[in-house]
């Protein structure tokens, strides 16, 4: 990854071949997805080998140029476990009170730990049902509890198999808990917990310093799978723990502090227009409160805009404004540039500053991933893509024989009547609606593995077409032609009627 960002963030742009391409375009005329496609080369790039790793922003890192979108009917902690084990990254939406947003980031947080730095812990005067409660309340997915006693000193553990022989839940802990424990000291490395917890037969391995003080813990399934490598295509912080991120409002540093404490990865200033004076003043507070905090910023779609979000601090820039599946911005409000033109010049601007851009919205077929990429994205955001995957909030629904999942636009109506946080992201009070999006169902669309899967192939293919190794070459080499309708239409099937579907097509 070290070597990645050495290449991903080049000291001076260099003129790349898709340059003269824009450049040679009317200034009026902006692309989307259907006006152009990649041209091809020689290549000895097979698809099964190319290197798909990239960044979200300046530190924050992806096995998979995939993120999902900070929606209520796509991204919450179940959509952002799975993207993280993909390999992408999961944006939790804000239509949640602070708490709730920090609670669904905690579920991500600590679905898997290497080394847990700030163990759960309870007192040993602890009951085991008002312990039971507070998992309830706390939504804690986990079984192990370090025991302290009033010195705050470690004295037992309780794990599941404790939890399970309790018969009598009004007992303490510290007459439930396990007490033949084995430890560690504070700076036992991930190798080191592995070969003792081996050697003792342990699941549990506590980091005690000569006080007495708990300073850490190991879980052994999860050091066995850092160990094994079972989990390398996984998007783990230095800790082990499954990266996430979460969006934001303008001002809302109540809500960071509270993912902070949850050890959020990289927060998201959400909004619908994010070249205003309120998000570059938050923005500018964030960077200058918490330095080592990843600030990504969006949505714009002009690099005058790009610009002077850089030059306020972004770790990152999202494009798109307009594009997605349920947006109505461009018809309600005429504003908007088309995505692929979008990504070019934002992208351009983007380069000067070695920060990653992530293309928001407009993909429709896994073949207008690598055209993103071409045009400069580094990473891409996907909402109906994602949604209606067994990941995604919401029940299926049966429909005209055929089986759905909710999904809607932020800017919906219906969203702006239930969440401040939809009205504050389009800029509209209590008494004035004005909806930019609309409610509907998508088909739905089973394990997200599987649509990852599709995506990733079409990905594959395309850089082996193009002669790209990694994303930065196919960000470099992407070079494109225009095509017309009937361009267009000869690319889709035709002449023939389709007597059974492709997994990886639709029209």
């Amino acid at each position: 990854m070290v070597e990645l960002k050495r290449k991903i963030m080049v000291s001076k742009r260099k003129s790349l071949p898709k340059d003269r391409f824009f450049e040679n375009i009317e200034d009026e005329l902006a692309l989307t997805f259907d006006d152009v496609r990649l041209r091809t080369g020689f290549s000895e790039v097979m698809p099964d080998a190319v290197d798909i790793t990239t960044f979200f922003s300046r530190n924050v890192p992806l096995q998979i140029p995939f993120v999902s979108a900070a929606m209520d009917t796509v991204t919450e902690h179940q959509m952002a476990i799975a993207m993280a084990k993909a390999g992408g990254l999961g944006i939790i939406h804000r239509n949640l009170t602070p708490e709730m947003q920090a609670k669904e980031v905690a579920r991500v947080k600590y679905h898997l730990n290497g080394k847990i730095t700030e163990p759960i812990c309870v007192n040993e005067t602890i009951t085991i049902s008002e312990l039971l409660q507070l998992k309830e309340q706390k939504g804690y997915t986990f079984h192990t509890f370090p025991v302290l006693n009033q010195k705050r000193q470690l004295v037992g553990v309780l794990t599941e198999t404790d939890f399970d022989c309790c018969i009598d839940p009004s007992r303490l802990a510290r007459e439930v808990m396990s007490t033949n424990l084995v430890t560690s000291h504070p700076r036992t490395t991930v190798q080191a917990a592995y070969d003792r917890m081996i050697q003792e037969r342990k699941k549990v391995l506590p980091l005690v310093n000569k006080q007495g003080h708990l300073t850490g813990l190991y879980i052994f399934s999860d050091v066995r799978r850092i160990v094994t490598e079972s989990s390398a295509h996984y998007n783990v912080d230095d800790n082990g723990q499954l990266r996430v991120g979460a969006a934001i409002g303008v001002n809302d540093f109540e809500r960071v502090e509270k993912l902070l404490d949850k050890r959020v990865d990289v927060v998201v200033i959400d909004t619908a227009h994010a070249d205003t004076k309120p998000v570059i003043d938050t923005l500018k507070q964030l960077k200058k409160r918490y330095t080592s905090l990843d600030v990504v910023v969006g949505n714009i779609s002009e690099k005058e805009s790009a610009r002077r979000l850089l030059d306020a601090g972004a770790d990152g820039i999202k494009i798109g404004q307009g594009p997605g599946s349920i947006c109505t911005t461009r018809i309600v409000a005429g504003v908007g540039t088309p995505q692929v033109t979008a990504v070019y010049w934002c992208a351009r601007v983007a380069d000067e500053y070695k920060v990653p851009v992530c293309a928001d919205g407009g993909l429709r077929n896994s073949g207008d991933i690598p055209i993103a990429i071409g045009a400069g994205a580094h990473s891409l955001m996907m909402g109906n893509m994602f949604a209606g995957t067994n990941e995604a909030p919401g029940e299926i629904v049966f429909l005209e024989g055929k089986q759905w999942k909710g999904y809607r636009g932020m800017g919906s109506e219906g969203a702006m009547q239930q969440h401040a946080a939809s009205r504050e992201r389009y800029r509209t009070g209590k008494s004035l609606l004005v909806p930019e999006g609309v409610e509907g169902l998508t088909p739905y669309k089973g394990p997200l593995a599987t649509v990852i899967s599709t995506n990733i192939g079409g990905l594959r293919i395309g850089m082996g077409y193009v002669g790209a190794a990694t994303i930065e070459e196919l960000r470099a080499k992407g070079n494109f032609q225009r095509i017309t309708n009937a361009g267009i239409n000869e690319s889709h099937p035709h002449d023939v009627r389709i007597v059974k579907d492709a997994p990886n097509y639709k029209r």
